[in-house]
């Protein structure tokens, strides 16, 4: 099975046992605007780090070449960087992920909340960071619909396609710098990684 790098949720590090503490954490967090991409997995806070950079970058560039492409092609979708993405109809901050980029295609049957989606995109993208725990979120991603995930490894560079097959999200494609494209399900373009320092994510219209 071709997979990103594998990180586990962490048995180690900081256990925040007293609660006044930690919902001070938590205000302080709101109120400063580091909670931008925190989630909650069924019930647990998850903190995240605010993403550097080159993480940025990626994320813009990814959704430039998914905005441009459907505009080119006159396809109707939606195209957002980053967003709450619920399986509850009620008290969804219970249990919520943030992918980094989310395409919604016509006929996706997800509800736009105004704070988070109440499903899956079509396809979602996730930039891997130091200590990322992407590969725990699959069997959320699959729960809600998700039918095709990218992985962007950075340490090394690779980039790595999984596909909803029988309920799991399942990885069936990697491509490394200057490697072979590998081609959306979703959508007529080829993914592939340029072979500069360093790489970029480039989106190619299927030939």
């Amino acid at each position: 099975m071709i997979a990103a790098t594998p990180v586990r949720v962490p048995q180690s590090g900081p256990l925040i046992q007293d609660p006044l503490f930690a919902r001070q954490a938590l205000d302080e967090r709101r109120r400063s605007g580091l909670d931008r991409y925190d989630e909650v997995w069924d019930g647990r806070y998850i903190f995240m780090p605010l993403p550097g950079l080159e993480h940025q970058d990626c994320v813009d560039r990814i959704c430039y070449q998914l905005n441009r492409h459907l505009d080119d092609s006159g396809s109707e979708g939606r195209v957002q960087p980053g967003a709450n993405v619920s399986d509850r109809a009620d008290d969804w901050t219970k249990n919520y992920r943030c992918p980094d980029v989310l395409l919604f295609l016509p006929g996706n049957p997800a509800e736009a909340k105004g704070s988070h989606w109440l499903g899956g995109p079509d396809l979602a993208v996730e930039v891997l960071s130091e200590g990322d725990l992407a590969l725990e979120k699959l069997p959320f991603y699959a729960s809600v619909g998700v039918r095709e995930l990218w992985m962007l490894d950075r340490e090394p560079w690779r980039l790595s396609r999984y596909r909803l097959t029988d309920g799991a999200l399942t990885a069936d494609g990697v491509t490394e710098p200057g490697g072979a494209p590998i081609r959306s399900a979703l959508l007529p373009l080829d993914w592939s990684l340029s072979a500069d320092d360093p790489p970029t994510v480039r989106l190619s219209p299927t030939e």
